[in-house]
């Protein structure tokens, strides 16, 4: 890999663990102020928010400028939205603001591995970045869940800082007040991220005026004979499993009887099993492979439903590793072909952005539709079994699409494989 690569991964890593923490702590902070089950539900759909709304925009600003100083400003705003938290802002609205930081953070993020690398490397790319980047959520979540537990939150709140009255009272204010030091570690590697030697691309000056470009570009990836299915599958993928990291905690505190520190660790579980799919799909697929993978999502679907059944951890586990394996595996060839076709049609940055709003779109909708179902008295078997039939019964609609894109296009399909498979026919 390039130099800069590793810092690259080492500054999503500390940000990536300081988002999944903070997701823990603010329910805990939710809970703890005695708010309603919905509102810790609302948490996942309010964080998509700016992922849907700033998408036109986001996309064109990483583009405009080094996508190191993108990902420095992006920390910046998590920080404030941290700050928020802390000086009695509603936890909800505070959190939509750490969203905003997210969705301006990750076009950058996927951006600069386009422009860094060959269309050879980002298969093993994406498969380190998204194992390292699932690791981030392993470690968060347990991070999160010891930070409010008391052994680790009283010595928080046991620090007295001189001259400076801070208001923390609660272990979950105390834990989000740690976390402001880890995004502050994040800034710190945006900061020694390399120029890649890109030519920036000018942002118009009246930001509106990127509304129908933005427009044109997803119309363009939805076109694609090979952006169309994989932009489907990674929307599908990643909107279920941005609502399946609250469903589990949900689920772990309905069959288990699990705290939320407890509960924690096995959303960790999920994210062990896709850090290993990750590695092993970076280790074993090409990019002109991707779309076999599909069938993987079917079971997925399948998987989900079958958690129904299980109330015992030592079975729970490795099921849930399983589980997370099948995902990883799934969406790294698949969301590698998605950059490599982005890349090639519209640039980087405006790919990713099209590619967030699509997905975040799809987290929005679903964890909308759950936070409104919990508040109406729906279960987490009910809506675990919801997800899954989504999961299952979509993904064999892409995979039709695909085949009828083989019978009806099979020599525009192959050309696009033929790029795919060469170097010299990048971007």
């Amino acid at each position: 890999m390039k130099r800069g690569f590793y810092t690259i991964m080492t500054a999503q890593f500390f940000s990536s663990l300081a988002d999944n923490a903070l997701f823990v702590a603010a329910i805990e902070l939710l809970r703890t102020r005695g708010a309603p089950e919905w509102q810790s539900a609302a948490l996942v759909p309010l964080f998509a928010l700016f992922y849907v709304v700033l998408a036109p925009f986001v996309g064109a600003f990483a583009d405009a400028k080094p996508k190191g100083q993108v990902m420095f400003i992006s920390n910046a705003i998590k920080v404030v939205g941290c700050l928020l938290m802390l000086v009695g802002v509603h936890p909800l609205l505070a959190y939509t603001l750490v969203g905003l930081g997210a969705a301006a953070y990750s076009p950058a993020k996927y951006g600069i591995l386009t422009e860094l690398l060959p269309p050879s490397q980002l298969v093993k790319a994406n498969g380190w970045i998204e194992g390292l980047t699932i690791a981030s959520i392993i470690l968060g979540v347990l991070l999160g869940g010891q930070l409010v537990a008391p052994w680790i939150s009283d010595r928080l709140l046991a620090i007295d800082l001189p001259l400076l009255q801070t208001g923390i009272t609660h272990p979950a204010e105390a834990a989000i007040g740690a976390l402001v030091l880890v995004y502050a570690i994040a800034a710190w590697f945006n900061t020694r991220i390399p120029l890649t030697g890109v030519t920036p691309r000018h942002m118009p000056k009246n930001p509106l005026a990127l509304l129908p470009d933005f427009w044109r570009c997803n119309s363009r990836l939805w076109r694609d004979h090979l952006g169309q299915i994989s932009l489907s599958t990674t929307t599908l993928f990643w909107g279920v499993s941005g609502n399946l990291r609250y469903i589990v905690l949900a689920w772990a505190g309905a069959a288990l009887g699990y705290s939320t520190t407890q509960a924690s660790s096995l959303v960790g579980v999920v994210a062990l099993g896709t850090a290993v799919g990750a590695v092993v799909a970076s280790l074993r697929m090409r990019l002109d492979q991707a779309t076999r993978v599909m069938p993987l999502g079917i079971a997925m679907g399948v998987l989900v439903i079958a958690m129904n059944f299980i109330d015992n951890v030592w079975i729970a586990a490795p099921f849930l590793v399983l589980l997370g394996g099948l995902g990883g595996f799934l969406v790294v060839p698949m969301n590698a072909l998605l950059q490599h076709r982005g890349h090639n049609l519209m640039g980087a940055g405006r790919s990713i952005a099209v590619q967030n709003f699509n997905e975040q779109a799809c987290i929005l909708v679903l964890g909308a539709a759950y936070s409104f179902s919990t508040a109406a008295g729906l279960s987490a078997f009910a809506a675990i079994t919801a997800f899954g039939l989504v999961v299952a019964g979509f993904m064999w609609l892409i995979m039709k699409w695909h085949q009828h894109n083989q019978r009806n296009h099979p020599h525009e399909l192959e050309r696009l494989m033929e790029i795919a498979r060469r170097d010299d026919l990048h971007g």
